[in-house]
């Protein structure tokens, strides 16, 4: 799941937040698993403590609580790094050599999934779709 799920479920004044906070809610239930990242974490905190991005910014206290739940998941994985990541990642760069910029967030996210055999992202960032290898689901689409 990508930062942008998290950040509609936690900010009530975005028009996607009932459909957002709904999915994340039923996915911290599952047991099955389902997987994110730290940087996604991370970057969820960075935005919603925001001030040019939440119309009332969270506290660090109060994003770390959401996280908190997120963790307590019993469903959730977290991707990281394993022995096989420079290789995947240099396998993705020699497909996509035209990455740059912004879009490295987003490639480190595709690379764990890949290097994880995970082909499936829910996200409303249209970026996901230039990777091949990946299935983007958009959660207002589930």
């Amino acid at each position: 799941m990508d930062t942008n799920v998290f950040i509609y479920a936690a900010e009530q004044s975005s028009s996607e937040h009932a459909r957002c906070r709904e999915l994340v809610e039923a996915w911290q239930r599952r047991l099955e698993p389902w997987y994110t990242t730290w940087p996604i974490l991370y970057e969820f905190m960075r935005i919603s403590t925001h001030e040019r991005v939440f119309r009332k910014p969270w506290s660090i206290p109060l994003a770390w609580k959401f996280i908190e739940a997120l963790l307590a998941s019993p469903g959730l994985r977290l991707l990281v790094e394993t022995q096989r990541h420079p290789q995947i990642a240099a396998l993705v760069f020699a497909e996509m050599p035209e990455l740059r910029g912004n879009v490295l967030h987003d490639v480190h996210t595709a690379i764990l999934m890949r290097e994880h055999g995970i082909h499936r992202v829910v996200t409303r960032d249209t970026d996901f779709h230039r990777f091949p290898f990946l299935e983007v689901t958009d959660p207002l689409r589930l």
